[in-house]
């Protein structure tokens, strides 16, 4: 509460500080330690020019725009992990924020843990290296349409271009062939209702889609790694 003066205690901070903590992140104290890597979480789906309902779990494109463009200006983040447990998306979404994050001058890595399936591969690659945990899995599949469909061969002349644009991004990011992607992408007998495949953690490294298996502590090494090669020293 405020006092005559206008001031608040220290107490009441800290107390409205634990509250928020509670809040956000369902405990009263968090480390306090000051990183110099930003951790960008893709987690559910990634929302694009559509709002989906408030019962889904969302990342919204355009709050990670900002953080990317701070990343790279700030003198303080030496390098940007991101965290990927997502169903995929809105596909336009999702490469642009794959083409910011492929962008970024500063050490980029991905880690997929749980899921990063569908155009969350396209996020996953757009780092400058990339892990899976062994559990992990990913969902390689064609792009869909949602809503309306104009049953026009104009229609599948739009999905074609769109896919292109899919294949050719995770193929220049990385060690997967263009002609081994689209294979995965229209296998059939994998998936109960659909076509496509599901790579589980080093199954997604044998084809070249992603660079290792690891962890966190091999992310944020990696990193480090990252940062040293480019004449730089993390402290």
């Amino acid at each position: 509460m405020a006092h005559d003066n206008g001031e608040t205690t220290h107490e009441e901070t800290t107390q409205e500080q634990k509250l928020d903590n509670i809040k956000e992140i369902g405990q009263i104290d968090i480390p306090s330690f000051k990183s110099d890597i930003h951790c960008l979480t893709i987690a559910g789906q990634v929302e694009g020019h559509m709002v989906l309902p408030p019962q889904n779990k969302t990342t919204k494109y355009e709050h990670i725009i900002p953080q990317l463009l701070a990343v790279e200006e700030n003198p303080q983040i030496k390098g940007l992990l991101v965290v990927l447990n997502t169903v995929g998306g809105d596909v336009e979404a999702g490469l642009a924020l794959a083409e910011m994050i492929a962008s970024l001058s500063k050490p980029t890595v991905s880690i997929v843990l749980g899921g990063g399936h569908s155009i969350g591969a396209s996020i996953a690659v757009s780092s400058d290296y990339s892990f899976i945990a062994p559990s992990a899995t990913m969902t390689i599949h064609p792009i869909r349409l949602t809503g309306l469909v104009i049953g026009v061969p104009q229609t599948y002349e739009y999905l074609d271009k769109m896919q292109d644009r899919v294949v050719k991004f995770v193929v220049e990011h990385s060690r997967v062939t263009k002609e081994k992607f689209r294979e995965l992408m229209f296998r059939t007998g994998d998936l109960a209702r659909d076509i496509g495949t599901v790579l589980v953690g080093k199954d997604a490294v044998d084809c070249g889609l992603i660079d290792a298996v690891g962890g966190l502590k091999d992310a944020v090494q990696k990193i480090r790694e990252l940062k040293d090669s480019k004449g730089g020293v993390v402290q």
